[in-house]
């Protein structure tokens, strides 16, 4: 197991630097001058000699095969740099922003656990019955609703829910507040987002551990162990669901950790400070320091929640061995 990890490790730094690489790329690829943006964001001349001693500050007439090995060694050495935008220090723009998002996926992949799966298996034990029907309904809507439209939607219910039982309308605050200093504070800024995330994720989840399930109900072992007069929950606790589990985990692995990056619409509709729209802001920006830290710190959350995914598969199938 433990070589095994370590391999997977040292497997991921080509993916590092290959990801590394294609950020780089891309970025320069982009019109524009982040001086020229930084400078003239008011509407007024831009003086030349300004933007050249903006670009020898920030290193942009270096090289890019300079310019390249730089950006590499600071992420050896866990330095970051400062954002070419605010000035202040990429590890502190993504320090306050990155819990608010890693709480919403947090939040929203518990949600859609506890949601898709009970249903996906209820669902596929009583096939072709109303209650099969329901949950397909409900899966396929979560699937067909854009996220804006419902986060829309939950702000306006939310509103004129309060407005009928108060009088008063009332909108969640915007301020987000750690959970351990404030948890109800902390909740009502990030539970209808994790809700509205949540749905539509279990949605997709709940589809999937519907067709599982399907498939693995009808295999031999299945019928062997029935034939053997094993009681029907052990049969759908021990035996089928931790088999069918096996494409859901790697489902919840890869839509959680696209959730790190992949909230910019559900950010934006609830006007949260976030990931999502500090990397949107970063790529306009072009601001070329941040947008590489922010991407590659996406890069490696995909790495570890792989590995991951991958650990837990010999909890489910004990078939499974690493080497």
């Amino acid at each position: 197991m433990y070589r095994y990890v370590v391999k997977r490790l040292l497997m991921a730094i080509p993916t590092l630097v290959g990801a590394a690489a294609l950020v780089f790329v891309l970025m320069r690829l982009i019109p524009g001058d982040v001086c020229v943006i930084r400078l003239g964001s008011g509407g007024a001349h831009v003086d030349p000699a300004s933007v050249e001693a903006c670009r020898l500050k920030l290193g942009l007439n270096d090289p890019l095969i300079v310019q390249f090995l730089d950006f590499l060694y600071s992420y050896i050495t866990f330095d970051f740099g400062t954002s070419m935008w605010s000035g202040r220090a990429v590890s502190h723009e993504i320090a306050i922003r990155l819990p608010v998002s890693l709480e919403i996926a947090v939040l929203a992949s518990l949600i859609a656990i506890l949601i898709a799966i009970p249903l996906g298996t209820i669902s596929a034990l009583r096939e072709n019955t109303w209650l099969d029907h329901v949950v397909r309904v409900v899966a396929i809507a979560g699937i067909a609703t854009p996220s804006f439209w419902l986060g829309i939607m939950s702000l306006v219910l939310v509103l004129d829910i309060t407005y009928l039982a108060t009088g008063t309308p009332w909108m969640p605050p915007i301020d987000y507040v750690p959970l351990w200093r404030d948890p109800i504070g902390n909740l009502t800024v990030v539970l209808l987002p994790a809700l509205t995330v949540g749905y539509r994720y279990s949605a997709v989840t709940m589809r999937l551990t519907r067709s599982a399930m399907l498939e693995v109900l009808r295999e031999d072992y299945i019928r062997t162990a029935r034939a053997k007069g094993l009681v029907e929950k052990l049969i759908i606790n021990r035996h089928a669901l931790k088999n069918a589990l096996l494409p859901v985990v790697t489902l919840i692995g890869i839509e959680f950790a696209f959730l790190i990056g992949g909230l910019v619409v559900t950010e934006q509709v609830f006007n949260l400070n976030g990931i999502g729209r500090l990397l949107v802001q970063a790529v306009q920006n072009q601001d070329n320091t941040l947008t590489q830290a922010l991407v590659m710190l996406v890069v490696c959350i995909f790495v570890i929640t792989n590995l991951v995914v991958d650990l837990l598969y010999a909890w489910l199938d004990p078939r499974i061995r690493f080497s």
